[in-house]
């Protein structure tokens, strides 16, 4: 089946003061976006089935684009520059404008030099390293080994990272001061009526302690049973702190000094999130990333909970993640209570996926209530491959646009 096309580029009459120039294509730089989340790995072939889709309009407030995440501490360094080459040249030759999304927090495979305390006969063994991961209480000697993450069905995970340990944070930036600057320098070299494709880096991915990676209780006797011997009941996640399952937390907010006993608090959690964000920002300020093009990432699964507010900072432009309130982040009081505390010039929904049926009115209209505010700067619908055969879904990517042409 030919998808159809919404529209097409007009050539108009400039006026600049009193004089009028014939010949030139009208172009305004998009304003707002709404994108698609690729896989890293494969970037190129999903950049160029967007382009195909959405051949990008000429003066389009709206436009479409696409975004990938790049795991930093997950794969070999070479491996990781290599896909963000890939991933920006494809984008600049099909004029996709583009988020790059920085993740040190969910994986990190490619480091057992900071994780692996407890397996001699692996790669970068070191008993040093249970400063690097989570505990179940206050001393180091409650390391954890295993963790487990449900993002459509549970799988086992790397023990996730104190996200204050100053091995991990030298970890982080030492591959931040790689990786940012070839993003900006690909920036620099657009032509100027390219320069919107840059939309922005992305840095923390729902940051959050114990949830995409959480621990059960005595987990670690786990390490080396079969998966199927593994609890099943995963997180209840209106139960703060602890979430229905074991307390971890302990080793980032004692190396952070708010605490080295007692009970551990839902405010311990969040402004160790808020730390760690406010730190990577800063980084990728230093390097020359300008507040309107770096964006945070956290979320909220309890209405209106502390987390809310941890992607808030002075150095970037907070996003959030929008299920439950797709429909409509208006609805999402605790969304709207941290966005009073941001002098941000925007915000973002950040990861964003409408749960309602596929039907084209109320994708569009979703669209549409997160799109409202003229400083939402964009939306990134997760994942490319999950809507890319619904006709319905991309109807309604094309009438926003076009609607939004129209105005």
């Amino acid at each position: 089946m030919t998808r159809s096309r919404f529209g097409s580029p007009a050539k108009n009459l400039l006026l600049f003061g009193s004089a009028f120039f014939l010949g030139f294509t009208a172009f305004t730089e998009p304003t707002q976006f709404i994108l698609f989340n690729v896989g890293a790995n494969t970037a190129p072939e999903a950049l160029r089935a967007i382009h195909q889709e959405f051949a990008p309009p000429t003066n389009a407030r709206v436009c479409v684009g696409a975004s990938a995440i790049f795991s930093y501490l997950d794969k070999p360094r070479e491996q990781t520059r290599r896909e963000l080459d890939r991933f920006l040249k494809t984008a600049q030759q099909n004029s996709i404008p583009v988020v790059v999304q920085l993740d040190g927090e969910n994986w990190w495979r490619a480091r057992p030099d900071l994780w692996n305390w407890w397996d001699s006969w692996r790669p970068g063994y070191s008993p040093t390293n249970r400063l690097n991961v989570e505990w179940t209480n206050w001393s180091p000697d409650a390391a954890i080994k295993i963790a487990w993450r449900n993002w459509g069905n549970q799988i086992r995970v790397l023990p996730p990272p104190n996200l204050m340990s100053p091995g991990y944070r030298q970890a982080c930036h030492q591959e931040m001061r790689l990786v940012i600057p070839l993003v900006l320098n690909w920036w620099q070299a657009l032509p100027a009526d390219k320069k919107y494709l840059f939309i922005g880096i992305k840095l923390g991915w729902e940051s959050s302690v114990g949830i995409n990676a959480w621990y059960y209780p005595n987990g670690n006797a786990l390490l080396n049973l079969p998966v199927n011997q593994d609890p099943s009941g995963g997180l209840k996640v209106d139960e703060l702190p602890a979430r229905g399952v074991a307390q971890i937390g302990y080793a980032a907010v004692k190396t952070a000094g708010l605490r080295t006993s007692g009970d551990i608090t839902e405010a311990d959690l969040a402004e160790v999130v808020r730390r760690h964000l406010a730190d990577l920002c800063s980084l990728a300020g230093e390097l020359g990333v300008p507040r309107e093009r770096l964006f945070t990432h956290v979320a909220g699964w309890k209405e209106q909970e502390r987390l809310y507010s941890a992607g808030v900072n002075s150095f970037s432009c907070p996003g959030w993640s929008f299920y439950r309130h797709a429909n409509d982040p208006k609805q999402d009081i605790g969304f709207l209570k941290a966005l009073q505390f941001s002098d941000a010039p925007y915000w973002a929904a950040v990861e964003w996926l409408y749960q309602g049926p596929r039907q084209t009115g109320l994708w569009q209209q979703a669209l549409n209530n997160t799109l409202v505010p003229s400083n939402c700067r964009y939306l990134c619908i997760f994942n490319w491959e999950n809507v890319s055969n619904s006709m319905a879904i991309l109807q309604a990517v094309h009438q926003v646009v076009q609607t939004a042409r129209l105005r």
